[in-house]
Order: structure tokens, then sequence, then C-alpha cells
């Protein structure tokens, strides 16, 4: 089996063991770039403690989630986006002011949209939640 989008498919776990109640998941395969999401899902809230399993091969995740997620996924494709035009895209993929994060990858590091206002930098839409 390949896997085309890890991240994708590590969002949609989360959300389709979120929906069913469970207070667990694990995710794999595990890279840096669902590290950094997860890190910033959890500064949030959205999800509890995570740990990285090394299980010799790729790794795991193993998530503790909180069942505060109403929705969450990638945004395909990575729109490049600047830091002044973020508005557009928080009303394309949120469904209120100030409700939800948007997760972009910046020269700086993966970060939340509103970290990345804060720092007047822009770079690519990688996902949302809320």
């Amino acid at each position: 089996m390949t896997l085309l989008d890890p991240l994708a498919n590590c969002l949609s776990n989360i959300l389709n063991h979120e929906k069913i109640g469970k207070t667990e998941v694990i995710i794999k395969p595990a890279s840096k770039i669902i590290a950094e999401t997860l890190r910033i899902m959890q500064k949030a809230g959205y999800i509890g403690e995570f740990e990285l399993i090394d299980d010799g091969r790729s790794g795991k995740f193993r998530i503790q989630l909180l069942g505060r997620i109403n929705r969450t996924g990638v945004i395909k494709p990575r729109f490049p986006v600047r830091y002044r035009s973020f508005e557009k895209y928080e009303k394309q993929y949120l469904p209120a002011r100030d409700f939800g994060l948007l997760i972009i990858s910046t020269p700086n590091g993966i970060m939340s949209h509103r970290e990345a206002i804060n720092l007047n930098i822009g770079g690519r839409l990688l996902a949302y939640v809320y």
C-alpha cells in the first residue's frame, strides 16, 4: 500500500476517531511535517499529548484525543499566501471569524496563520482545523 499524502491520512484518521468517540489514535507513518502540525494543534488545545513510537521502520504517533475537533483536513493544492491575504483563506476554509486555525509552512517553519500574521510572513497553506 502506497501512501500518497501522509498528512491527509493523519488528519482524516484523527477526524474519524474523534467522530466515533475514541480517546486515542495511532498514526503511521511518522514525519516531521506531521509532528509540527500536531504540535500546533496541541498548542491550540485541539489534541492532548502525543508521542513518537519508534518501531524500527518509519515510526508512528500515539495521539490523545480531547473531543474538540469538529473538522480538519489538508488544503490541496498548497496555495502560496501572503500575510495580508490570510483573510480570504480564513473565509474559505474556516466557519467563522477567530474560530479555528490555518496551518501554514513558512520560511521560519510550520506555524498557525495567527503567528504568521504577527511575524508579517507568508507561506504555503498546509491544513485547517476547527
